[in-house]
């Protein structure tokens, strides 16, 4: 077993990290936890960490509730926020690995250590005006932007349809007919799915099990189709295997076409990036913009991320002390619960053949989000 526990050096640490995420919160909680005097500072462009694993949520609760300013986070973890971007490209990590320093916003910030965590991204195809993503449920409270079209639908007898049967899509999809229902709309909805089941990324039983809730719904499904385009109350998809055109009637159309990181920085099993075929020594890496070397998990999920944060910050306590011996990166995902609405969810725990659904699966998931609060909150009660 790897202990948590390092030999600090007599020197003041200084880390910045990039990206304000699930890995990088989790890192700089790690640090402060850790090394009480670290110079720690957090580059990112947003003013708020989002919780965005429960932005589904907001179709019942307000928005606020999942966006934690940097500058209360920063007070109780003792980090210095800049809210700026930071462009990352190879030639520049060479650089800063080199001579510990980067620039921001035309100001110049020394480092020992620096831990890129700037997260993934998602397939972004042309967006009409009756179309949504993910983004725009980032800043607008569910239930509100739904109401905007609301309506219109109802008042057309058409459709609202969700493109995207994976976690994210799924939750949505839920949140939203039952918010639907609470309002007594007559909206109809649709989900479009280019795998051939609900929930493709996991073991069947997963999908099989949300496929009975969508009937129970009476969602309406279709399988097997990509998405093409969104125009003048007409969704356009093709056909998977086939190519065959299809278009359907949809008044509104919400994109969620799953994680699709266009950078992944390769990483040792420490977590520092690798470059060249060496690896970084000053230059850490976390969360969905990381691939760690196996057999540990690469998961793009919070989970994931969070662990990948807390071991690169663990190792660089670990590099910056007079012993380094650092630890491996062996995470197992535990378990992945999906919600189906307010009151139902299916996952897997444990193993993944370990399908559990309906009440079970919802305290499951209820637990795993209420101990990341504890951690926002400034209690960790995750295991090293």
């Amino acid at each position: 077993m790897f202990m948590p526990f390092y030999m600090p050096g007599r020197r003041r640490l200084r880390v910045v990290v990039a990206g304000g995420g699930y890995a990088g919160l989790a890192a700089l909680s790690a640090l402060r936890t850790q090394r009480p005097d670290a110079d720690l500072v957090l580059i990112d462009p947003r003013p708020h960490h989002l919780k965005i694993t429960r932005l589904h949520e907001s179709f019942r609760r307000p928005l606020a509730e999942f966006q934690v300013p940097f500058s209360a986070l920063g007070r109780r973890f003792g980090f210095r926020h800049v809210q700026a971007a930071l462009p990352i490209d190879e030639p520049a990590l060479s650089q800063w690995n080199t001579g510990r320093a980067l620039t921001v916003d035309g100001a110049a910030l020394e480092f020992d250590y620096l831990l890129i965590a700037t997260g993934g991204s998602y397939r972004k195809p042309e967006k009409s005006p009756e179309t949504l993503d993910l983004d725009d449920f980032s800043t607008e409270t569910g239930s509100g932007l739904i109401d905007l079209y609301r309506d219109a639908i109802e008042s057309r007898g058409r459709y609202l349809t969700v493109v995207g049967g994976g976690a994210t899509g799924i939750q949505f999809l839920f949140e939203i007919a039952h918010y639907l229902q609470r309002q007594r709309s007559a909206c109809r909805l649709r989900l479009v799915d280019a795998d051939p089941a609900p929930l493709g990324q996991f073991r069947p039983g997963l999908g099989r099990y949300a496929q009975v809730r969508l009937a129970d719904l009476g969602i309406d499904y279709h399988p097997d189709q990509r998405f093409q385009a969104q125009a003048d109350g007409v969704l356009q998809l093709q056909a998977r295997a086939s190519g065959q055109p299809l278009a359907l009637a949809s008044d509104l159309t919400l994109l969620f076409l799953g994680n699709n990181p266009a950078q992944r920085w390769e990483a040792n099993w420490f977590g520092q990036v690798v470059s060249g075929g060496a690896a970084l020594e000053r230059i850490y890496t976390a969360g969905d913009c990381s691939r760690y070397r196996p057999p540990g998990s690469n998961a793009l999920s919070a989970q994931t991320a969070l662990r990948k944060g807390r071991l690169a910050a663990r190792n660089i306590l670990r590099h910056a002390s007079p012993v380094r011996l650092l630890e491996p990166y062996l995470y197992r995902d535990l378990g992945y619960v999906v919600s189906l609405g307010p009151e139902d969810a299916v996952g897997w725990i444990g193993l993944e053949r370990n399908v559990v659904g309906g009440a079970p699966a919802k305290v499951a998931k209820d637990i795993v989000e209420a101990q990341y609060d504890l951690l926002l909150a400034g209690v960790d009660t995750y295991m090293p």
